[in-house]
């Protein structure tokens, strides 16, 4: 009787492990698919990539933000990216696009508004690969989409 119930709880276990390995193979799966979603998208439009570690940064944040031709970034509720970092003023700057080009510009805020590691002071002409920060936050201006 023993040995019986020694073997049902061994397959038991064997059975267990092979499910829990299962799962964590589909997590892996689903989460490979979910990147090369992002990176195929078909739109050449463009669009912010967060380059922090979000786990470091104490409030919720999206890795991809898409630009309209005129993006306003800030703490308050009435922009088109809301970020709700605390260094990061109500009406923090904004992304305007003209005549096909995207400019940046600081609109006023306190801790100021970075391009490539430089506090802007005007209106700043945005090129692909760009570096904006803005409070804890730095974000990758992408215009062209990359070739494969």
């Amino acid at each position: 009787m023993f040995k019986i119930l020694s073997l049902i709880i061994r397959y038991i276990f064997i059975i267990l492990i092979y499910y829990f390995l299962y799962g964590i193979i589909r997590l892996i799966y689903l989460d490979i698919q979910h990147i090369n979603k992002i990176s195929r998208q078909e739109s050449n439009s463009p669009y912010l990539k967060l380059v922090n570690r979000k786990e470091r940064l104490d409030f919720d944040i999206q890795e991809f933000y898409d630009l309209k031709d005129e993006t306003t970034i800030g703490r308050a509720k009435d922009n088109i990216i809301q970020i709700l970092d605390k260094y990061i003023s109500s009406e923090h700057s904004k992304i305007i696009m003209d005549e096909g080009e995207y400019f940046l510009e600081d609109r006023g805020s306190v801790n100021g508004t970075y391009l490539n590691s430089m506090r802007i002071e005007d209106v700043v002409k945005l090129k692909n690969g760009d570096r904006i920060g803005l409070g804890q936050v730095e974000f990758l201006f992408v215009k062209e989409a990359v070739e494969e």
